[in-house]
């Protein structure tokens, strides 16, 4: 359980806002999978969101494809008996939801503006505190996005910007927020990449790009879709039971000699603080520099609590250089 589980506030960039260490996504909530089995049904959904909380857990990341707006609608009933501002709701934009609309998807003014009245009915609430573009939309002039994103700011809908993009988008944020600076428009300063113990690819640039504009870094996938909970192993691979079978191209993206070497350094610093591969993934990413917080999600209640007592793992300088320099590459001494 998560009642002896207590999360502190970290900032979250230079917005002045604070956010909880360990934010809580929901990705899976009324998610299909290829069987139509649901992931996460209503009930559980509400379970987690009850365990989260009473671990001190005040952020909720969500989007408006979750379960196809059923994420959303759950996390609105829910906060419904809660106090809505002790609660930090993000939420995101952009994939086409509606077979057919090419203008159901991206990041033009029509679309943001239809989107965020849907999404914010279905949290039933007046506003989001983080609205993130959900990828970044080349058919969209950037002056344009801005303008429309900075409406919402000023009509209250929304607090701040934030941009779940991947590295090679790096630029195009840069020139968005230099864009925002010139006209005095609400720039993004949250960003949302994939980022862990073997995905790197934002060190560097990425990172540097982030630091430079004083963006809070919230990583989404910390645990490498599973691979860092230490459950694969080397000689067996991937279990006909894996939700990752079902993921297109994890066996070659994780499934690596080079991972698994990370893996076992993993797994040996583990062992030295007394914890799980999953929570010293967790701390591993909460020592880097220019995170705020990871978003970790969960099936259960019991996973959930593993995840979080991640808050209470303390690494060493030299664990934290071990893990760091497991990976190697360009980037390793960021």
């Amino acid at each position: 359980m998560t009642d002896d589980i207590d999360l502190d506030f970290v900032s979250l960039g230079e917005t002045g806002l604070q956010t909880s260490e360990l934010q809580f996504g929901t990705w899976r909530f009324g998610k299909e999978t290829e069987d139509g089995d649901v992931e996460i049904g209503e009930e559980r959904a509400y379970e987690l969101l009850d365990a989260y909380a009473d671990a001190g857990g005040r952020y909720i990341d969500t989007a408006d494809v979750y379960g196809a707006g059923k994420s959303e609608e759950w996390i609105g009933n829910w906060l419904a008996e809660r106090d809505r501002e002790r609660y930090t709701v993000a939420s995101k934009v952009y994939w086409q939801i509606r077979d057919g609309d090419p203008n159901s998807r991206g990041t033009n003014r029509k679309t943001v503006r239809n989107r965020i009245d849907a999404l914010l009915e279905r949290l039933d609430t007046d506003y989001v505190d983080v609205l993130y573009i959900h990828r970044w939309d080349d058919e969209t002039p950037a002056r344009e996005m801005m303008k429309t994103l900075n409406g919402l700011v000023e009509d209250g809908k929304v607090h701040y910007l934030g941009a779940s993009c991947h590295r090679p988008d790096a630029w195009k944020v840069a020139k968005a927020n230099e864009i925002a600076e010139r006209e005095g428009w609400e720039p993004f300063t949250v960003a949302q990449p994939r980022y862990n113990l073997v995905d790197r690819e934002i060190e560097g640039g990425y990172l540097e790009m982030t630091r430079d504009y004083g963006m809070g870094v919230c990583p989404w996938s910390p645990l490498g879709q599973g691979f860092l909970t230490g459950k694969y192993e080397r000689e067996e691979g991937l279990t006909g039971d894996s939700l990752a079978a079902a993921s297109g191209g994890f066996e070659e993206a994780y499934l690596t000699a080079e991972n698994f070497d990370v893996l076992d350094e993993l797994e040996a610093v583990a062992e030295e603080v007394d914890a799980t591969p999953a929570q010293t993934a967790l701390a591993w990413l909460m020592h880097r520099d220019g995170v705020a917080a990871p978003i970790v999600g969960a099936r259960t209640t019991d996973q959930l609590a593993e995840n979080l007592g991640a808050a209470d793992i303390d690494l060493s300088d030299e664990q934290v250089e071990r893990l760091t320099e497991a990976k190697g590459g360009p980037y390793s001494d960021i």
